[in-house]
């Protein structure tokens, strides 16, 4: 699964595209502004996908001044089904939160990072998992090794996609780490967890 482009997974079309950008404007856009959020595509390819999206009502359009306008229309019996699709990423990050939060030894602290935070993944990226292990298990018990391979293969399941998991101390976050991406924390955040570059407003 292709978490920077979630529609993906069903569609390749450009529609999906249009769809994502409009679940996220609240504002009506023009197809040339359309077109400078989604990044490829030509933008009169751009205009003659929303002119059928809006031909379905899935969004709407009317003029303003010389330019045709576009907005999600969030009443349409679709809406919901599409906001979930643009939503997946959210969708996984609350999944993978919800598996840690029931681990019998519970990590010091859990982060997404890498490809999956950015537009730059692809349907055969890794998912990366930073996992921060607290000093007083080792690394070799069985129980810790049995939830990370038992979360890999959930992921897996729930994506299509494998996972990479960076695995540290807790004693090594005393030196800081910075991790790719824009870091998505996967649990409450701890005195050092600023230090890996994730943003503490965006905790589940």
């Amino acid at each position: 699964m292709d978490l920077g482009h979630p529609f993906r997974t069903v569609t390749p079309s450009l529609d999906g595209e249009i769809l994502a950008v409009l679940v996220r404007e609240t504002d009506e856009c023009t197809a040339p502004r359309i077109h400078g959020l989604i990044g490829e595509f030509s933008e009169s390819g751009v205009r003659k996908a929303c002119v059928r999206l809006a031909e379905q009502g899935i969004i709407t359009q009317r003029r303003v001044g010389h330019a045709d306008v576009y907005l999600l229309n969030r009443e349409h019996v679709a809406a919901d089904a599409v906001i979930a699709l643009a939503e997946l990423r959210d969708t996984l990050v609350d999944r993978i939160s919800g598996q840690l939060s029931g681990w019998e030894l519970p990590c010091a602290y859990a982060a997404l990072f890498g490809a999956a935070t950015r537009r730059t993944m692809g349907s055969r990226s890794d998912i990366d998992l930073f996992i921060v292990r607290p000093d007083g298990i080792d690394e070799s018990d069985p129980v810790w090794r049995g939830q990370i391979d038992s979360l890999r293969s959930r992921i897996k399941t729930w994506t299509g996609n494998g996972t990479r998991v960076l695995e540290y101390r807790e004693r090594q976050m005393q030196d800081g780490l910075r991790l790719s991406g824009n870091p998505i924390a996967l649990t409450p955040p701890r005195s050092w967890s600023v230090r890996v570059g994730v943003d503490l407003g965006e905790q589940p």
